[in-house]
């Protein structure tokens, strides 16, 4: 590939004169950005479609305890004795109703009832339950979001709006030549937001794959129980329990609600930019650079007569080198002093020639306009 004009420009410029061009710069550049678009937003859809088959262990092999429900009862509601209900009653020998001497068999009136159940109220499946809760409460607002954004881009006729304006004014001086430039840019693109309807259904579809998923989690039995004895919600801060620290499922229920925390306020996927502002940095200097090559290529409009001069002193050189050749041939021992004076001495005698012939040309013509004058006044 040739180079490019432009590039000859710079390779063939004065680098000097470039640098005092740039160092002589004085200019300014006005920047103006107005921008609105509408973006896809998919990453909470990714972490929540990672996180939920972790929810779901969670909740279909629970983390529990035994729950002891202590009761002292008469002897006749007792149903069944345990460790518990001696100890009980060695401690508290009010309850004894008598003590059979020849066998030993004490009688109690009323003994301590142990009723053991199990309970999924733990600290760890309230934590699984609240995520859940904080889960459905940020789709809706999501969902709520994307009616907005289908709204906007409706009214937007589905385009992406973005214009920038640059204006830029400089001047500069190189040696007694003054040189002024203003620039004016601006570009808009009004480009047409494709697929728009259909991204919008194919997140829909994701938000209620999501929400059929959560669906199961709330028909096992234990999220039932969680629900219906209406637990105390989790909140802020977690408490690191060995269970949340080591579990790998609770790990990634940790990793959601730390983004679900982040991002809880309503993301907009709406981008607005409106920039007015004047640049002194890196747009600036390329500015100048282009304002330096503006005037390289104004010059190129002086490179016919720069041209006409480089040809005739060619032509000045062949000639002369002809001439000293030929002398030399006549005569190989003629001296360079020799030489000057000959041609000196031509140079005077040619030049007085042609201002002789000047002269007469001058007088011919001089007498055939007086001639003409005298005929016009002879006639009138």
């Amino acid at each position: 590939m040739e180079d490019l004009e432009i590039i000859k420009l710079y390779e063939n410029a004065n680098k000097n004169k470039m640098k005092k061009f740039i160092e002589s710069a004085e200019s300014d550049l006005k920047v103006q950005i107005d921008k609105k678009c509408i973006t896809s937003d998919s990453e909470w859809m990714d972490l929540t479609e990672e996180v939920i088959p972790h929810l779901d262990s969670i909740f279909r092999k629970p983390n529990r305890f035994i729950k002891n429900e202590e009761e002292v009862v008469k002897i006749e509601q007792t149903r069944k004795v345990s460790v518990e209900s001696i100890k009980h009653l060695s401690k508290n020998t009010n309850f004894i109703q008598k003590i059979d001497e020849q066998t030993g068999d004490v009688i109690p009136s009323k003994l301590l009832n142990v009723r053991k159940e199990e309970s999924y109220d733990t600290y760890e499946n309230r934590l699984a339950y609240t995520l859940i809760q904080n889960m459905k409460f940020f789709i809706n607002k999501r969902k709520t979001i994307l009616e907005k954004e289908a709204q906007i881009e409706k009214e937007n006729n589905n385009k992406n709006e973005d214009s920038k304006q640059l204006e830029y004014n400089a001047k500069s001086k190189l040696n007694d030549e003054d040189i002024d430039i203003n620039v004016s840019i601006s570009s808009k693109l009004d480009s047409q937001i494709t697929n728009s309807k259909e991204r919008n259904n194919i997140i829909l579809e994701r938000i209620s794959e999501i929400e059929r998923q959560m669906t199961d989690i709330e028909s096992t039995d234990v999220y039932k129980i969680l629900d219906s004895s209406n637990v105390l919600l989790v909140r802020e801060p977690i408490r690191k329990t060995n269970v949340i620290l080591k579990n790998v499922h609770f790990q990634y229920v940790m990793k959601l609600w730390e983004y679900l925390k982040d991002f809880f306020e309503e993301q907009n996927n709406i981008v607005e930019e409106c920039k007015d502002y004047m640049d002194n940095g890196k747009l600036k200097n390329m500015m100048d650079e282009a304002f330096l090559l503006q005037y390289l290529a104004m010059k190129t409009l002086d490179e016919d007569e720069t041209e006409k001069k480089e040809i005739k002193k060619q032509v000045q050189t062949i000639v002369l080198e002809q001439m000293i050749d030929k002398m030399l041939d006549l005569d190989e021992n003629i001296t360079e002093e020799q030489l000057q004076q000959m041609v000196a001495e031509k140079y005077e005698v040619i030049k007085y020639k042609k201002m002789a012939i000047l002269q007469d040309i001058q007088k011919i013509f001089k007498k055939h306009i007086e001639q003409y004058e005298v005929n016009v006044e002879t006639k009138g």
